[in-house]
């Protein structure tokens, strides 16, 4: 039941993402998009930083299922607003529009992903991944999504993902960014908090405010990365700039351990959030620039499934290190104490302050070594997202708009327009 209500879930969270940015996409052009696209960023950075100390705090009282709860009238509200001020003119749909949907490519696709995601899941937490039972969904997932491109590329009509989303370098440069960019800013959500909670032993909420730092700096430099790129112009500046702090943000958090100070662990994080803040919007604009109007939706909703697909990566791997290396720092005469074959770096952390003194402070100083390669990790794959910009060239920022899209409100005005002057 939890799986099939997280499909459905999935499936409209992930319609609405995509959506919201076709939305946008449609009423403004590109050269006066950045502003938007910051808001909304800001909005998606707020929620991640906010949710996780929620859940945090519901799932450690014992009332996990508020977690699924507070979700309905939150999705009340949002389609009530929905409903009554998304005033857009749509094109009727079509019976022939339906079938050319990619009704081939999507069900490859979807194999694909989820063969790929079940073994990363699996993968050093129930079974070793040398074993046939996370090597058999991996190949079976790479090889589903090679076929999905080789079957959009020759054989579909009306591809999901067209050939042309690649042919360009500067939107190539783009798509390898928000890879990269998803994978390091999940790492960031989900294992910085851990190190609050393990290495600094504190309360879930309280890991939470501890964040600050970069929950609030993501939302203040993508918006402000949205105006720069609207004012100037210009995109290429702000994916380098955005690199390279992010680069070096990984390697100062790299730095933390048991006994750094607020100071410390404050203004690492605002370092690296300032880059995170400016990849999240700059990395949309080469990806569009290139591109006629017309392709947005195509370019979109792909641009949205990158970046969702690698945040997975972003966790998967981040997981993988920690409980490697925990095993490996960690008395294992302990471990065997904890439950077997799940991810026991969480079963850990709520026991750490009940440890005994030496036990405690050998798991502490564990999660704070483990946690030092995952920033590792993390700073090499940023400086791989650095040098994909050099495949990036300065576009111009196309200001054109389809007049099949757009508010019906302002067509109503046009036309009353139109009629008093005859």
């Amino acid at each position: 039941m939890l799986i099939a209500g997280r499909v459905i879930q999935g499936l409209g969270g992930g319609g609405c993402i995509s959506v919201t940015d076709i939305i946008i996409a449609d009423l403004v052009p590109l050269a006066e998009r950045g502003k938007f696209q910051g808001i909304v960023a800001t909005v998606w950075a707020l929620a991640c930083a906010v949710g996780p100390p929620i859940g945090g705090a519901l799932a450690s009282s014992g009332a996990w299922r508020w977690l699924f709860f507070l979700n309905l009238p939150i999705c009340a509200i949002s389609a009530f607003l929905v409903f009554g001020f998304l005033n857009v003119h749509t094109p009727k749909a079509t019976l022939r529009g339906i079938l050319q949907m990619d009704l081939i490519g999507l069900p490859i696709i979807i194999v694909g992903t989820m063969s790929v995601i079940l073994a990363l899941t699996l993968g050093g937490v129930r079974f070793p991944w040398s074993s046939v039972q996370v090597l058999v969904p991996l190949i079976i997932g790479i090889i589903a999504i090679v076929c999905f491109f080789v079957v959009e590329a020759r054989w579909i009509k009306e591809p999901t993902v067209p050939p042309f989303l690649f042919s360009n370098r500067t939107t190539l440069s783009g798509y390898l960014g928000v890879f990269f960019h998803g994978i390091v800013s999940m790492a960031v959500i989900f294992y910085l908090p851990i190190y609050f909670q393990a290495v600094k032993m504190v309360s879930s909420v309280h890991s939470g405010i501890d964040m600050f730092g970069t929950s609030f700096t993501i939302p203040l430099f993508a918006i402000a990365t949205g105006v720069s790129t609207e004012l100037l112009g210009l995109y290429r500046p702000q994916n380098y700039i955005g690199w390279i702090l992010t680069t070096i943000g990984f390697g100062v958090l790299s730095l933390l351990n048991e006994n750094s100070s607020t100071a410390a662990y404050i203004g690492f994080q605002i370092l690296l959030g300032s880059g995170l803040g400016i990849i999240w919007i700059s990395t949309q604009f080469p990806i569009l620039a290139p591109l006629p109007y017309s392709n947005n939706a195509h370019a979109l909703a792909f641009f949205i499934f990158v970046r969702s697909f690698a945040q997975t990566w972003g966790s998967v791997i981040g997981g993988a290190i920690l409980q490697k290396k925990l095993t490996q720092k960690i008395a294992g005469s302990f471990l065997a104490t904890l439950p077997r074959h799940t991810q026991f770096t969480y079963s850990l952390v709520p026991l750490i302050p009940d440890l005994p003194g030496p036990l405690q402070d050998q798991v502490r100083l564990g999660f704070s070594q483990s946690l030092q390669i995952v920033w590792w990790v993390m700073c090499g794959i940023s400086g791989i997202g650095l040098l994909s910009c050099l495949l990036m060239d300065e576009v111009p920022l196309g200001t054109d708009m389809d007049e099949t899209w757009g508010l019906r409100d302002v067509e109503k005005d046009d036309s009353v327009a139109e009629n008093t002057s005859i």
